[in-house]
Order: structure tokens, then C-alpha cells, then sequence
């Protein structure tokens, strides 16, 4: 069908009219967050390559340190008497056989005879149950030694979750006491009776530390191997930030350097140390691990992704940080040639103004031509 002159004007119109596409970086201004050189170092930024690797689900569980019974040993006396001498004091280490006290006996003498007591084993003097001149008997307790270098940590766990676990499974068990080191246990037996009250049933793993520095009682937190997973995408867990709704993770961005890009993501099964991504994160991205936290508040302060751009690529750029258009261009230098920017304004008032009477004349020729 033929155009007549009128609807091409009009068309030509509305097309000049019309605003142009424009090149959208979804977010990427609101979610980029740039700083210089010295800011990344202040803030101790580390990062990650995202990359398969295997991954172990664990059952997480609380728990106390125990004394093996077969590791605590006690000094006594063989007889009656008094205590003339305390060779050591709670806190000290001991040797097997090593002199800790010594006996007067109740027996008739000038002096009364009297005899040395010695350790039964190498360990830790936990208490001390006399002082100087106190009378024992032979049933008396005298000192209390302890072997910390093996010790028990009981895990408690829910009775609906005791079936995954077996004998022989390794944990790993983090003391709250010693934050900086990880322990590695291994699973020996449940416990004879569950806790009725609390639902729980006790599970003993075996901990080994020459260093002595465990405790009883110390509060002991659980990460037990149920299994493991190749190629599995996984972040540490100190990279994810937001709430458990919305976790995301700081990106390096590819093209600017000291740029890092808030990425949503979602996540799967955790365990102690990392977490499973299963969406939003590509092999080979670089992940903010350490200084994530202070990247969500350094917006404000930061540099500007149009700045950062300009000064890496050698041109400017739109506030969004996408590439300027020709039409962007143009507009931008009439509307510093007309000063205030009325010129551009006029312009569309024109073009709108251009239309309306075309389409007005359009409708006129459409009549007359019906009744002519």
C-alpha cells in the first residue's frame, strides 16, 4: 500500500521524536563498589578464585571435654600420718614416679619414720586435697593428677540425627577457648543412656593434644564428616554477606582494577568452614573472603564507577556506567552550546509540537479524500 507524503511525515516525525535505545548495565553503578590501592590494602581485602572442589556435609553438634578415666591418677599414702612436705602445687606438671610429698608416719621414733609419695603418672596436678601438718589416712586423696594430652570430647547429639553417625567417623572440633586451631577427633562410642530431658544422646570422640593445653569441661563445637561430594562450587564461608534470605558475595570485577561487584547468590549445604553455591557465581571469579563486610558500607565514600571508567578506558561514560550514545553525545554538546540546556528542550518541544499538527493534518486528508 502507498504512503501518501503526509504519513511518511508523520512516521519521520515520531521517529526523531522518540527516545533512542540505550546501552543498560543492569545495576552495575548501584552495585559496584570502587576504591584506590591504599583503601584495598587498609581493609585487608583477600580473594578466592571460585573453582570445583570436594566438599564435605557435616553434622554440626555441642559438646564438653571429658577426663579419660584411664588418665586420671590419684596420690596416697599406704598409712597413717601427717603431711610434712608439698613438693608441688596445682598447675605444675609431673613425671611418673616424681617425688611430690612426703609422710610422717604415726609410728613411735625419734624422728618418726617417715615416707616419700610419688606420682603414679605423668600429667597435670588438678588439685591438691591437703595442706602442711593435716593428718591422712590410707583412704585419704592427697593429690589429683591428670593426663591431658588424650582426652574424651563428648558431642551431643539429637536423637534423630544419631542414626548418620558410626563409629570411626572423623570430626572436626574447635574449642571456644582456642579459637586459632582445629582439632581432629574420631569417633569411639555413644554413651550408655540418652538425655531424656534434653533429647540427646552422647557420642565420645577420641582428641589427641602433646601440648596439654586442653581442659576439662572446656566447650568443644563439632563438625562431623557424614560424606563428601566432588566438583562441587564452594566459597569459604567468611565470603558470604546479607541475611539468610538474601546472601551475596563481592566479585572482582574483570575490567577495573580495586572494583568489586556485589553478586546475589544461592547457596546449599554448609558445614564449619564453607558454604555450597549453587547459583550466581561462575568458575574462575575472584570472591572477596576477607574484607567483604567493610565492602558494604564503603559506597558512600568510594570512587565513582563512571570515574573509575573514564580514567580506565580513556573516555567518558554515563553515570551508570555505560557507554555515552551518539545521541547522548549530541545532546550533551547542545546543551552546552545553548548554555543552560534550553536549547535541547526546545527542540523536543518542536519535534512534539511537528507532530501533533501532522497528525492532525493526516486525519483532514483521510477526510477529505472520503468525500471528495
Amino acid at each position: 500500500m502507498n504512503q501518501s507524503p503526509l504519513t511518511s511525515l508523520l512516521c519521520l516525525a515520531l521517529l526523531l521524536n522518540a527516545p533512542a535505545a540505550e546501552e543498560i548495565t543492569e545495576d552495575r553503578a548501584a552495585n559496584t563498589v570502587v576504591l584506590d590501592a591504599i583503601s584495598v590494602k587498609n581493609l585487608g581485602i583477600e580473594t578466592v578464585e571460585v573453582s570445583p572442589t570436594t566438599f564435605e556435609d557435616s553434622l554440626f553438634a555441642l559438646g564438653r571435654l571429658a577426663v579419660i578415666p584411664s588418665k586420671r591418677g590419684v596420690v596416697s599414702s599406704r598409712i597413717p600420718g601427717r603431711i610434712t612436705e608439698l613438693l608441688v602445687h596445682e598447675g605444675d606438671i609431673v613425671s611418673p614416679d616424681q617425688r611430690v610429698a612426703r609422710l610422717e608416719s604415726r609410728q613411735p621414733g625419734n624422728p618418726p619414720p617417715s615416707i616419700d609419695l610419688t606420682s603414679p603418672i605423668e600429667g597435670l596436678v588438678m588439685q591438691s586435697h591437703v595442706s602442711l601438718g593435716e593428718p591422712v589416712e590410707p583412704d585419704t586423696e592427697i593429690l589429683e593428677i591428670i593426663d591431658l594430652r588424650t582426652m574424651h570430647a563428648v558431642a551431643r547429639i539429637p536423637e534423630d540425627q544419631a542414626g548418620q553417625i558410626k563409629v570411626g567417623m572423623k570430626a572436626r572440633v574447635k574449642i571456644a577457648a582456642i579459637p586459632d586451631k582445629a582439632f581432629e577427633g574420631e569417633m569411639l562410642r555413644f554413651g550408655t543412656s540418652a538425655d531424656a530431658v534434653g533429647g540427646t544422646v552422647d557420642a565420645l570422640f577420641l582428641l589427641e593434644d602433646p601440648s596439654g593445653s586442653l581442659r576439662p569441661n572446656m566447650r568443644a563445637e563439632f563438625s562431623i564428616r557424614i560424606s563428601t561430594r566432588d566438583n562441587v562450587m564452594a566459597l569459604p564461608k567468611e565470603a558470604l554477606q546479607g541475611d539468610s534470605a538474601n546472601p551475596v558475595v563481592f566479585v572482582k570485577d574483570f575490567d577495573l582494577p580495586n572494583a568489586f561487584v556485589k553478586a546475589p547468590v544461592t547457596v546449599g549445604a554448609r558445614n564449619d568452614r564453607y558454604v555450597e553455591v549453587v547459583s550466581g557465581l561462575f568458575p574462575t571469579d575472584e570472591v572477596v573472603t576477607k574484607g567483604g563486610y567493610a565492602l558494604a558500607f564503603a559506597g558512600a565514600g568510594s570512587i565513582s564507577l563512571k570515574e573509575a571508567l573514564d580514567s580506565a578506558h580513556g573516555h567518558e561514560h554515563n553515570e551508570d556506567g555505560s557507554e555515552i550514545t551518539a545521541k547522548q553525545k549530541a545532546a550533551s554538546e547542545a546543551s552546552a552550546s545553548g548554555g543552560s540546556g534550553g536549547g535541547h528542550s526546545m527542540l523536543t518541544l518542536f519535534l512534539a509540537l511537528l507532530s501533533g499538527i501532522l497528525f492532525v493534518l493526516l486525519i483532514l486528508s483521510q477526510f477529505v479524500r472520503r468525500h471528495a
